[in-house]
């Protein structure tokens, strides 16, 4: 009968799935508004699923400032559309 102390460790190296996810995550997540926005459109019922559509365009719109360290040129341009 074996000991649990004396099976080899299980070694695993999840470092090149986490670049996998991070160079991929938009592209996926978008492939997969498009897909929900087809089953949508073939049952008819197209409100909905375009505002949340929006909602998350808006949001990775939002991510993609936080983590660009560019919100303050992009604020700056905002305000110059309103201000002129």
């Amino acid at each position: 009968m074996k000991h649990l102390n004396s099976l080899p460790a299980a070694v695993g190296d999840t470092s090149s799935l986490q670049t996998w996810i991070q160079n991929n995550v938009i592209p996926l997540l978008l492939l997969l508004i498009a897909v929900m926005l087809f089953v949508f459109a073939q049952r008819g019922d197209n409100a909905k699923p375009m505002r949340v559509v929006g909602g998350v365009i808006i949001a990775l719109a939002v991510l993609g400032l936080a983590t660009s360290g560019r919100a303050d040129s992009v604020g700056t341009w905002l305000a110059g559309l309103v201000t002129g």
